[in-house]
Order: structure tokens, then C-alpha cells, then sequence
């Protein structure tokens, strides 16, 4: 139990890093952004060994379509 305890302190104050989330929140994205990050997260969690590149990951991203919630 005792590797818990640091856990539930409460976080120390970091002013640096809660202006840059405030600062994230008004970030808009590009689609081509958002097809990089999805290139980019499919591919970084890819198992070791498998066929997954990086411009398989890219190709299989554009062909993901999202529809607003309406």
C-alpha cells in the first residue's frame, strides 16, 4: 500500500502547464493535421514485427470517414 500513498496527494501547482491546456483548448485543427495525427497514432501503436508502415498507416487514415453528431 504504501507505493499508493504519493498518489493520492494533490498535484503540486504547475501555472506553466495549465496556461498551455488553456492555451490547447482554442487550438483548431487542420484536417490534414488530424490525418497526421491519426497516421501517426496508428502506426506508433502498431505491434513490433507486424506489416504496419508509416504510409500504410497514412493511406488506411484517409479512408476513415467521421460524421458530425447531428
Amino acid at each position: 500500500m504504501a507505493e499508493r500513498k504519493a498518489a493520492l496527494k494533490r498535484a503540486p501547482d504547475r501555472p506553466e502547464l495549465r496556461a498551455r491546456l488553456e492555451q490547447a483548448k482554442n487550438v483548431v485543427m487542420t484536417d490534414e493535421q488530424i490525418l497526421e495525427q491519426r497516421a501517426s497514432f496508428a502506426y506508433g501503436n502498431a505491434p513490433r514485427g507486424s506489416r504496419i508502415t508509416k504510409e500504410s498507416a497514412k493511406e488506411a487514415a484517409g479512408h476513415i470517414r467521421i460524421r458530425n453528431p447531428a
